[in-house]
């Protein structure tokens, strides 16, 4: 009796412990797949639609990333050491907390009002990259203040003028001390996404029968939106006018962002540039080799989440043929259905340095406001780590050398002749 008595007396005890807000939205919201379903229920559907979205109709390039994804196996080693499991990075000259970070969305402040600067303070703090958008909602000054030590922006070329916008974008990412440029290659051309032009998504929103309804379905959402106010694209209004509305702003991206960039514009952005450089949306060797002859330092694999070209490989089963041929002599980045710590290491083990989450940080954004970008960093490194150690990888540099079984894997092979050719 007395041990049933004190057992009884410790269960009461245990259960009245106060449980931290971080803890209780992880047992709340354990996986990216959670906070996905509560995304989808919290936000207006066309902003939902936006994020979950690709290109065509269905997206199915989206799905196909995941697929693929799933596709590659690692094989467990055992009776190692795990005690000492590290996840830590040093990418660019700079160490990072795990090989993973915050991939460039562009106005995600539809989805939740200030997101990025929500993500860029969580990547602050939990020492990963913070990728900004050319079009982020939030100034590159601000962001770049929020999270000096891993502040990095994305650049998509405006080829008007010779480019002039786009080198006074690079000008001022230096004088804010972005540790990084990346450039965007993927999106040399506007792409339908279906779900978009059906929900009728325009900047500003042009509120028909169909919005305020979804408006009225997202209360949280729409208080927000309320009292934020609808975003804009401040990185462009010192180029519109300070007195821009959202609208002329909208209209003057729209009219700028209509070409992507050339070899030779990356030659010029080289010369432009002292720090790290990177190239965004490489899924071709021979690509991932011209950018390499230019002196770039980072290679990014993307298929831009399956949202520009559905013929597109998925991401991931081009990645072998791309570290062959860069064999080391430019860092591979990667992006394309991250959602968990095994992703990670999947990337990792078949010849990545750095992994970056888009939809799964917006989403736990989504789903969580203010709290969304702390939870899905705290996230992914309790899962990389798990990860490694369930694996038998003791570090981000023994990754690569994990038995990978990747079935699907793109080999690039020369062109056959035609017969009698």
């Amino acid at each position: 009796m007395g041990f049933r008595k004190e057992l009884g007396e410790g269960m009461r005890m245990a259960t009245t412990v106060a449980e931290t807000p971080a803890a209780r939205l992880r047992r709340r919201y354990p996986s990216f797949n959670d906070l996905q379903h509560r995304a989808r229920r919290r936000v207006a559907r066309f902003a939902y639609d936006f994020v979950a979205g690709g290109v065509g109709d269905g997206a199915p390039n989206v799905a196909h990333n995941r697929a693929a994804m799933d596709a590659v196996r690692i094989v467990p080693r055992y009776a190692l050491d795990v005690s000492a499991v590290s996840i830590r990075t040093e990418l660019f000259g700079r160490d990072y907390a795990a090989p993973v970070g915050v991939a460039p969305m562009g106005n995600i402040g539809m989805v939740w009002p200030e997101a990025d600067a929500i993500l860029a303070a969580a990547a602050q703090r939990a020492r990963i990259p913070y990728v900004s958008s050319t079009v982020a909602n939030v100034a590159m000054e601000e962001l770049a203040r929020i999270a000096p030590d891993v502040f990095w922006f994305q650049l998509y070329g405006l080829p008007g003028d010779k480019h002039a916008l786009s080198f006074d974008l690079i000008r001022r990412a230096e004088a804010v001390g972005a540790h990084a440029l990346v450039v965007t290659l993927d999106v040399p051309a506007r792409q339908k996404r279906v779900q978009d032009v059906r929900n009728g998504l325009v900047m500003p929103f042009r509120y028909r029968p169909r919005t305020f309804l979804d408006i009225a379905r997202a209360p949280f959402w729409a208080l927000e939106m309320l009292t934020k106010g609808q975003p804009t694209f401040p990185n462009m209004r010192q180029y519109v006018g300070e007195t821009a509305g959202l609208a002329e702003m909208a209209g003057f991206v729209q009219a700028n962002m209509i070409t992507g960039v050339t070899w030779e514009d990356i030659a010029r952005f080289r010369e432009a540039w002292p720090r790290a450089l990177v190239l965004k949306g490489i899924q071709h060797p021979e690509d991932a080799e011209r950018a390499v002859q230019l002196g770039v330092d980072g290679i990014w694999v993307s298929n831009h989440g399956g949202r520009q070209f559905d013929a597109a490989p998925a991401s991931i089963d081009t990645v072998p043929a791309i570290a062959a041929q860069v064999a080391g002599r430019a860092k591979l980045l990667y992006d394309g259905s991250i959602r968990s710590g095994l992703d990670v290491l999947r990337s990792l083990a078949v010849g990545v340095d750095m992994c970056f989450a888009g939809r799964a940080f917006l989403y736990a954004v989504a789903a969580l406001g203010a709290a969304g970008g702390d939870h899905a960093a705290a996230a992914f490194m309790e899962e990389v780590r798990g990860t490694f150690a369930q694996a038998g990888v003791l570090s981000v540099a023994d990754a690569p050398r994990a038995t990978v079984l990747h079935p699907n894997a793109v080999r690039f092979e020369p062109p056959r002749n035609a017969p009698g050719g």
